[in-house]
């Protein structure tokens, strides 16, 4: 009984730290970010990547992934060259966050984002995101990224 246990204990404490591993959990952000925002595989991005009942906090999208599912597929159909260009990814335990700049057309300046994703058994569970326009002018030389 006592070995039963232990064993269980072990796996669950396998389990945590696997659920916990940044470098895991940024190759699966960066995997579906590639799918979804710049491939465009919205149906495969979600059935690989998301939790059934994802947690959303943008106030302008429902939760769930089904929900998703439906705003990706048609922000697309409206915005077919719409892409992005990760410059950072940080991770830490089941947090992951991406900055890039996301463009609807080639030929705008775009939008400076911060996505911050929860990873969940392998799955995004959650999301918060921070999204700025990118201004014609700046009161620093530093830029967005």
């Amino acid at each position: 009984m006592k070995k039963m246990i232990g064993a269980a204990i072990g796996l669950i404490c396998l389990a945590v730290s696997a659920q916990a591993d940044p470098a895991a959990n940024k190759h699966l952000v960066l995997d579906m970010a590639n799918m979804m925002f710049v491939q465009h595989k919205v149906d495969q991005a979600v059935d690989t990547y998301f939790a059934p009942g994802y947690i959303q906090h943008n106030p302008m999208a429902e939760t769930g992934a089904e929900p998703l599912r439906a705003f990706f597929k048609a922000f697309y159909a409206d915005n077919p060259q719409a892409t992005i260009e990760i410059k950072h990814a940080l991770a830490d335990g089941d947090l992951v966050a991406i900055h890039y700049k996301a463009k609807f057309t080639p030929n705008e300046r775009g939008y400076a984002v911060v996505d911050i994703f929860r990873i969940e058994n392998g799955k995004i569970a959650e999301h918060w995101d921070s999204v700025q326009p990118i201004p014609e002018t700046s009161a620093n030389n530093n830029g967005m990224f």
